[in-house]
C-alpha cells in the first residue's frame, strides 16, 4: 500500500491526521437536506449544533445550505449567503476550529472565506473556473468529489464499466488540472462520493476497494453518514443509521484508507476513531 499522505494545508490551518483520521461534522443551515434538513434553518439553532459539535471534538465544521440530496434543486445565490454566511462569521468569531464551506457557487465560497472558513468542499470538483480562482487567491483547502450528473439526476440509473477505476481516473485529472490551475497539491483532498451518482453496488465496491484511492497520494475524504445504502442494506430508518454509519467508519480507520470522515454523529464517530487508532499505535512494529 502506498504511504498515506498525512497533511492538508488549508489557508492558516495545517490540519494533521497522521495518528487518526479527522473528524468532520456536518452542519446542514436547509430545510430539506436528507437526514437533517430543517433542524438548523433559523441561526440559533445552527449556532446551537455548531457548538454542540465543537465540544463533541469535531475537527473541522462543514456548513452548507443548499442540499445536495437525490432529487433535490439548486436554490438561488442570494438565499444560500443568508442561510451560510452568518453562521460561518458567528463560529469563526467563537472558536479556532477549522470551517469548511459546502458550495458549488464561487460567490458562496468567497464570501465564506472572507468571513473565516478555511476550505471549500464543492461537490463539482472545482470544474467552475471562477471556483478555482476563488480557492486560489485565498489559498483555500480544497476536497474535490467526484459526481456523476447533478443532485437532481444523479440516481436515474447511473451507470459504470468499473466505477472504481473511473471514479479514481476522474479524481487524478481533476488533482492535476488543479495543480495546473495554480492550486498547491497540499492544499486538496479527494472524496469519491459515495451515493452521488451510485448504486448501493457501485457504493460497496468503493468502500471495499477504498485503499487504491491513497495511490493518488492525497487524503482521502469519506461521506458515509446515515446514507440510503446503509438504511437499505440493514432495513433501518435515518433515525436508526449510526451503527451502520459507525461500521464504515470503523472500517476506514482500520484499513487507514480515509484520512476524514464527514459525519453528522461527532462524538459517537471520535470515540470509534480515537479507540481504534489508539489500539493500532499500540500494534508492535513490524520492523522492529
Amino acid at each position: 500500500m502506498p504511504e498515506t499522505p498525512h497533511q492538508w494545508h488549508c489557508r492558516q490551518h495545517i490540519l494533521e491526521m497522521r495518528t487518526r483520521p479527522l473528524v468532520m461534522g456536518i452542519l446542514n443551515v436547509t430545510p430539506d437536506s436528507f437526514s437533517d434538513g430543517g433542524k438548523h434553518l433559523h441561526q440559533h439553532d445552527a449556532l446551537e449544533a455548531a457548538r454542540r459539535m465543537i465540544a463533541d471534538g469535531a475537527d473541522i465544521l462543514d456548513i452548507g445550505g443548499e442540499s445536495s440530496r437525490p432529487g433535490s434543486q439548486p436554490i438561488s445565490l442570494d438565499e444560500e449567503l443568508q442561510r451560510v454566511i452568518p453562521v460561518v462569521e458567528r463560529i469563526s468569531a467563537e472558536s479556532p476550529i477549522p470551517i469548511s464551506v459546502d458550495t458549488t457557487k464561487p460567490e458562496v465560497a468567497r464570501q465564506a472565506l472572507q468571513a473565516g472558513a478555511c476550505i471549500i468542499n464543492d461537490i463539482t470538483a472545482l470544474r467552475d473556473p471562477a471556483m478555482v480562482a476563488v480557492a486560489r487567491d485565498f489559498q483555500a483547502g480544497v476536497a474535490l468529489m467526484h459526481m456523476q450528473g447533478t443532485p437532481a439526476t444523479m440516481q436515474q440509473n447511473p451507470q459504470y464499466e468499473d466505477v472504481v477505476t473511473e471514479v479514481r481516473g476522474f479524481l487524478e485529472s481533476r488533482l492535476h488540472d488543479l495543480i495546473h490551475a495554480g492550486i498547491a497539491w497540499e492544499r486538496m483532498v479527494i472524496d469519491p462520493g459515495i451515493g452521488f451518482g451510485k448504486t448501493i453496488d457501485h457504493n460497496l465496491r468503493l468502500l471495499a476497494e477504498l485503499p487504491q484511492f491513497l495511490r493518488l497520494n492525497r487524503p482521502v475524504l469519506l461521506g458515509v453518514s446515515r446514507k440510503g445504502f446503509i438504511g437499505t442494506i440493514l432495513q433501518r430508518s435515518m433515525a436508526e443509521r449510526l451503527a451502520g454509519s459507525l461500521a464504515v467508519a470503523a472500517m476506514a480507520v482500520t484499513q487507514q484508507s480515509a484520512q476524514i470522515l464527514r459525519v453528522h454523529d461527532v462524538a459517537a464517530t471520535r470515540d470509534v476513531v480515537v479507540l481504534l487508532s489508539t489500539i493500532r499505535q499500540a500494534a508492535p512494529n513490524p520492523g522492529t
